[in-house]
């Protein structure tokens, strides 16, 4: 299977490492014509949300990527990607967010979670990031919760997390996402 990772800005590195890992071919998406390479998935990485929507606009992969993920590409967002497929930029999963809801850098925690269809004791650890503050759709099903707010959710082939997995040595949750290609 092939994967896209955007690469514009983020965390790319860490989830291409741990897709590779996992057996996946791997590859990265900094243009349009990078953007239009055979690909089963996407990965949109942490890091800065409004510095990746402007890039993405900047480079002319904005809409293509939207209209591709609106009509069934399997999408992995975690942190500023769980923001990219909110309605605060792409608007492809029925969610609204709170950004940097636990605060600056030094508001950064770990935690261990149970995440619905992934398992127990899933490593979480989250860096000014965001959090489901509600789901818009019936279609839309939260799969995680801590401290009582929505982390990760799915939404036909979106899954999304507010936490990083790919900085954890737990591969379940990336194994989860190519599981469903």
């Amino acid at each position: 299977m092939r994967i896209g990772v955007l690469a514009l800005q983020g965390a790319f590195v860490e989830h291409e490492q741990v897709l590779r890992r996992l057996g996946a071919e791997v590859f990265e998406i900094r243009s349009l014509g990078d953007w239009l390479r055979p690909k089963d998935g996407l990965v949109l990485p942490g890091g800065e949300s409004t510095v990746q929507g402007r890039l993405l606009r900047q480079t002319g992969l904005f809409e293509p990527m939207r209209r591709e993920i609106a009509a069934g590409l399997p999408t992995l967002g975690t942190c500023a990607g769980l923001i990219l497929l909110s309605p605060l930029h792409f608007g492809t999963m029925s969610m609204q967010v709170r950004r940097n809801a636990y605060g600056r850098q030094l508001g950064s925690f770990h935690t261990l979670g149970s995440v619905k269809g992934v398992g127990e004791d899933v490593p979480m650890t989250f860096i000014r990031a965001p959090y489901i503050e509600s789901l818009l759709s019936p279609q839309a099903e939260a799969l995680a919760w801590v401290g009582g707010r929505i982390v990760a959710a799915r939404q036909g082939r979106q899954l999304v997390t507010a936490f990083h997995p790919e900085l954890d040595n737990d591969l379940r949750l990336h194994s989860h996402f190519l599981a469903t290609l």
